[in-house]
């Protein structure tokens, strides 16, 4: 497990395409919530107080008055109460639908080359210093609102489960992935009116002729 303190996820946040929401947080909830961790070695936490950091889609847990970063690579599954999630790409991604076995996965993440462009084009943003905004900042929930809201653009960022294989759902990717006629089958998906990498009711029809 990484530590580090609070008031140091408003300048994580700087270091990560087109936004799908609008929002002022650094994590998937609120406040800070309970969770049950499943991890690589078989073991099982209860953790108390847990998040998801939008930075990296990373699990984000309280220790006292300190938030904690673990390491994804020990994370076998997260439950929330209201879903659960697997690590994929060293992200905590859920799962959005199914055909058969086969899953399209999620994980919502900051765009933050959209947030920096953003920053370099409004001179209200352009001089505020990231690291110094740690107003309201308590211990079961990180918000980077105020009176100088910012706010961040978050994009999905989704994958394809097919069988044992898991895919990016982007097209350089699949193309690799996926024998010919396979290929020409995504393609006449993608030349329905209306497709996109981003929309979860094509990536689903896409998943099943895929399949």
């Amino acid at each position: 497990m990484k530590q580090f303190l609070i008031s140091s996820l408003l300048l994580l946040a700087t270091l990560q395409g087109v936004a799908q929401q609008i929002t002022p947080a650094l994590t998937v909830y609120q406040e800070f919530q309970p969770a049950t961790v499943l991890l690589t070695s078989g073991k099982t936490l209860k953790l108390p107080l847990a998040n998801v950091f939008l930075k990296n889609s990373s699990l984000l847990y309280m220790s006292g008055e300190i938030v904690k970063e673990a390491d994804t690579k020990a994370l076998q599954r997260v439950d929330f109460k209201d879903r659960s999630y697997i690590p994929i790409d060293n992200q905590l991604v859920y799962p959005v639908d199914s055909v058969g076995g086969d899953v399209l996965y999620c994980a919502k993440v900051i765009d933050l080359k959209s947030f920096k462009q953003q920053r370099a084009n409004s001179a209200n943003i352009t001089n505020i210093d990231l690291s110094n905004i740690t107003n309201t900042l308590g211990y079961t929930t990180i918000d980077a609102g105020g009176r100088d809201s910012i706010e961040f653009p978050v994009i999905p960022v989704y994958y394809f489960k097919i069988g044992e294989k898991v895919v990016l759902a982007h097209e350089r990717h699949l193309k690799r992935a996926l024998p010919k006629e396979k290929v020409r089958v995504m393609e006449s998906v993608m030349n329905l009116p209306g497709f996109s990498w981003t929309n979860e009711k094509y990536l689903m029809i896409l998943l099943e002729k895929i399949r």
